[in-house]
């Protein structure tokens, strides 16, 4: 028996020797040390040896267990010191390489382009407002002169949260908000940019986007003051060449009420794919405030009118830097938005 141990004490020793590794040495640790190794199999045997062989044996076993776990410790060590080298070797900085910049965001296309409407009009006198997102069913429909029955509520696939509430389809609740807050009958030249929610999704359409709505309200306001505030923002957005028209249409809260087309941005009126060759681009509506919404908001159209406009900023965005899908502004494809740093 206490060949047997010596043999295994060597044998042990030599693959000690010779690793290289440490996954290596756990291995040899179970393979000498665990609880199914030999070391572990010769201790549970020890009641079959003769009585007075036992003490004998015993301290072999140990003598030989402390030292192998000497001498695996040791190599761990040495292991370990040398993994470390081999680290640093492979991981080395050279500090006379330049340094790496870091990189820089910077906004998007769509922020841009609000952040350039407000502007516009806060040139003019506009006061930027905003409103909840989640909107009562009575200032996103009913102030605006749209009734629970109006056949316009179809144009707009709306999110219901509850029976009453919504999340808001246009941000033109903002201007109900914004009337209802003044006093009655006191002017206002206000904008209202924010977030919407509509239930489409095409290359031209986003359950999500943004509007900004305009609303100027005093005494003897006429289409001309409407148009000539068009106009003038289009020349401060699209260049100086702009030509605006202004065509007869529907809306709920205007009469009259009037699409807004700019003269074509890609081929300047000259007809085009992008403009089907008319040489116009629709970008907005607008028309004079409707006697019912003044009604309903507190105001006497009597005393005061005025006019009211809305665009999405997703269509400005689009003729602006020449973008074809919409869906482009929302896919979060990092080869799309560095195009505008």
């Amino acid at each position: 028996m206490k060949e047997k141990l010596l043999a295994l004490k060597e044998q042990a020793m030599a693959e000690l020797e010779a690793v290289a590794s440490l996954d290596a040495l756990k291995d040899i640790r179970v393979k000498y040390l665990g609880k199914k190794g030999p070391m572990t199999e010769i201790l549970r045997g020890m009641g079959k040896l003769p009585a007075e062989e036992r003490p004998v044996i015993g301290q072999i076993v140990n003598e030989i267990k402390s030292a192998l776990e000497e001498a695996i410790n040791a190599k761990t060590e040495v292991l370990e010191k040398k993994a470390l080298a081999d680290k640093l070797a492979n991981d080395k900085v050279d500090i006379t390489l330049p340094g790496r910049k870091a990189a820089k965001g910077h906004l998007h296309p769509i922020t841009l382009t609000m952040r350039e409407i407000k502007k516009i009009f806060m040139r003019m006198g506009f006061d930027v407002m905003e409103g909840p997102e989640i909107e009562n069913d009575y200032f996103n429909f009913e102030a605006l002169n749209l009734p629970a029955d109006h056949p316009a509520r179809d144009m707009q696939d709306s999110f219901y949260i509850t029976e009453k509430f919504l999340l808001r389809t246009q941000t033109s609740p903002i201007q109900a908000r914004t009337m209802q807050s003044r006093e009655p009958n006191s002017p206002i030249r206000m904008i209202a940019p924010g977030t919407v929610y509509r239930n489409d999704y095409d290359a031209t359409h986003s359950p999500m986007f943004h509007q900004v709505e305009g609303l100027v309200l005093d005494k003897n306001i006429s289409l001309a003051d409407l148009k000539g505030t068009l106009e003038l923002f289009c020349k401060e957005m699209f260049g100086s060449s702009v030509k605006i028209r202004l065509r007869p249409s529907y809306f709920p809260f205007t009469e009259p009420s009037a699409e807004v087309d700019i003269s074509c941005v890609i081929c300047g009126g000259k007809g085009c794919r992008v403009c089907k060759n008319s040489g116009w681009l629709e970008i907005l509506g607008s028309g004079m405030v409707h006697p019912h919404v003044l009604e309903m908001s507190g105001y006497d159209p009597s005393i005061i009118n005025g006019y009211a406009f809305g665009m999405g900023v997703e269509r400005i965005a689009m003729l602006k830097y020449g973008i074809d899908d919409l869906r482009l502004f929302f896919e979060n494809d990092l080869r799309f938005v560095r195009q505008f740093k």
